[in-house]
């Protein structure tokens, strides 16, 4: 159940920054966790 709520952060996370909200607010540093919590995440939450 975590690893699918997971990706539904993951997927919200990618809408705002391709929409530009994120850099407006100054969250860009959010995509980059992201990134580096996706490897954690599929080896240890599946």
């Amino acid at each position: 159940m975590a690893f699918y709520a997971f990706y539904v952060v993951a997927i919200i996370i990618l809408i705002l920054h391709f929409t530009g909200w994120l850099k407006r607010n100054n969250l860009e540093w959010v995509v980059l966790v992201l990134a580096v919590a996706t490897f954690p995440a599929v080896l240890l939450l599946r």
